[in-house]
């Protein structure tokens, strides 16, 4: 109850917004809570191409879709705490880290550390108080990622990626990736990004063919499924 009427506060004061499911499919709620995301069960299987990017410190929901559906998930991330902290777990082989990142370009990206530094996800966009400590990484397109991988299509896309998913939505688009389902951390809780354009973004997905099939309570998490074609 409590969580609903700080989300209302948040409405008033334009940082959030309700949506509702525009689709209704099976569903499965995988990961521990706080790195849990739901997905398109039917959609899946052994052979499915899964790529996670955005890693931190919580691969539940990862090797959950492994053990469900004996398949491999391609997971990304640049964050030396978050590699780090991959190579002291004990992964299965079809868990594959890879250490580079997600954007709307190939080339390096300025990473910006979050204003608490027990906190491990750092961000392009500048979303944190902190500017201090920021680093280089390498970053590449989707389309160049599934270049380097040998992967016509994607299965299963999930993006939490700090604010940047904006850009890349665009990117897929233009690029006309085949994704069967998407799930994305939208961000529009940092000062910086507006609920504008969170709710653009579905919007340029739904013109895609994406219908929105679940919505986390926290308002952040969608969960997106190719329904039908592009409307023109």
């Amino acid at each position: 109850m409590l969580h609903i009427i700080s989300r209302i506060f948040k409405v008033i004061r334009k940082k959030d917004f309700f949506f509702y499911p525009q689709h209704s499919c099976p569903k499965l709620n995988l990961g521990n809570i706080g790195a849990n995301w739901v997905v398109a069960p039917d959609k899946l299987n052994s052979k499915s191409i899964v790529y996670s990017f955005g890693v931190g410190t919580d691969v539940s929901f990862d090797l959950s879709l492994i053990q469900k559906f004996n398949l491999t998930v391609h997971a990304f991330d640049p964050t030396p705490k978050s590699i780090e902290w991959v190579k002291k777990q004990n992964v299965p082989s079809q868990f594959v880290l890879h250490e580079y990142g997600l954007a709307n370009y190939d080339g390096k990206a300025l990473f910006n550390p979050p204003s608490n530094p027990d906190h491990v996800s750092h961000s392009i966009v500048q979303a944190f108080a902190s500017t201090n400590n920021n680093f280089e990484v390498d970053v590449y397109k989707l389309k160049t990622i599934m270049e380097k991988l040998g992967h016509q299509q994607i299965d299963l896309l999930k993006m939490d990626i700090e604010g940047s998913e904006y850009d890349v939505i665009d990117d897929i688009i233009n690029s006309k990736i085949n994704i069967s389902q998407i799930l994305i951390e939208f961000h529009h809780r940092f000062e910086s990004v507006t609920v504008k354009k969170s709710k653009d973004a579905i919007k340029k997905l739904n013109l895609q063919g994406y219908k929105v099939f679940d919505v986390s309570p926290t308002g952040e998490e969608f969960s997106f499924i190719l329904v039908n074609e592009k409307v023109s």
